[in-house]
């Protein structure tokens, strides 16, 4: 199949964007970027705005940025940009190691992180990884700028809390200043490069004694959005490598999973609970070398 007719504008800044998005009225308009996802909906007549805007001749859109206490992204970065950075690989190495299981290479050199965010896709790796660290959404609009936590921001399946008015336009990731840091992640798919059907992320900080003080872990694909996993995080602080899987049936109490076509919800219940030990285990002792 083709796309339905629609329009199509370049925009030149985020002002312009903006009142773009302000003077749809009722028309639909969406951002595209590397149209990964958009652009085969399209073709499928799955989604058929009426309004297609184009940000990437936004320079101020893309860029990753060191600030210390958090790392920024531009929400038009490529995910390859991601992939090949030194501050991501230094900084958030959760990030580092979600990023280099999305799809591709080709889908990486065009994919973006805000796009991955906004469609939000419940098997989406920098979602996960995100909403793991805690990361702050920055939304733009003709009426000013909001900052919004990632934890909230996924309502279902490719369902989001962004206003049709509102343009994401940055990312913030906190950066941990622990000593004792280590990451873990871990997905199952059908084949390499396809979704996820169950994807879990993992970042400790550990005391000298080998006990985690810090917990972030989020599985992604388990659920119809990705999931902080709070209680288990909270489960895991005074654990070690050898007294954590005690906890791991907790990971039951936090996530809804369904049956599809690709899993079974007892499939996915079960390898959940395994791939999150998984990446549990590789982060604590990953901080303990």
């Amino acid at each position: 199949m083709k796309a339905a007719a629609f329009d199509y504008v370049r925009a030149s800044s985020v002002d312009e964007i903006c009142r773009l998005l302000a003077d749809a009225g009722d028309e639909e308009r969406k951002i595209i970027a590397g149209g990964q996802t958009l652009v085969p909906l399209m073709a499928m007549r799955m989604a058929r705005p009426d309004m297609l805007i184009d940000i990437n001749e936004v320079a101020e859109l893309a860029g990753i940025n060191d600030h210390g206490d958090h790392v920024s992204f531009g929400a038009g970065t490529r995910q390859r940009a991601i992939e090949r950075s030194d501050i991501v690989s230094d900084r958030l190495p959760l990030v580092a190691k979600a990023v280099r299981n999305v799809g591709h290479q080709q889908t990486r050199n065009r994919g973006t992180i805000g796009g991955s965010i906004v469609h939000g896709d419940p098997s989406a790796e920098l979602p996960m990884a995100a909403l793991a660290l805690e990361a702050t959404m920055i939304l733009r609009a003709v009426s000013g700028e909001t900052e919004m936590p990632i934890d909230g921001f996924f309502e279902a399946a490719m369902v989001t809390n962004i206003e049709p008015e509102q343009l994401l336009t940055e990312i913030r990731i906190p950066v941990w200043q622990d000593a004792r840091i280590g990451t873990g992640f871990h997905e199952t798919s059908s084949r390499q490069g396809d979704f996820a059907i169950v994807a879990a992320a993992a970042q400790v900080a550990l005391a000298e004694d080998g006990k985690v003080t810090r917990a972030a872990i989020s599985v992604g694909g388990a659920a119809p959005s990705p999931v902080k996993l709070h209680g288990l995080e909270a489960a895991l602080i005074g654990k070690s490598a050898d007294g954590f899987q005690d906890i791991i049936a907790l990971v039951d109490e936090e996530i809804d999973a369904e049956t599809d076509v690709h899993a079974t919800a007892e499939y996915r219940r079960r390898v959940t609970r395994k791939l999150v030990s998984r990446a549990i285990d590789d982060a604590i002792a990953e901080a303990g070398k």
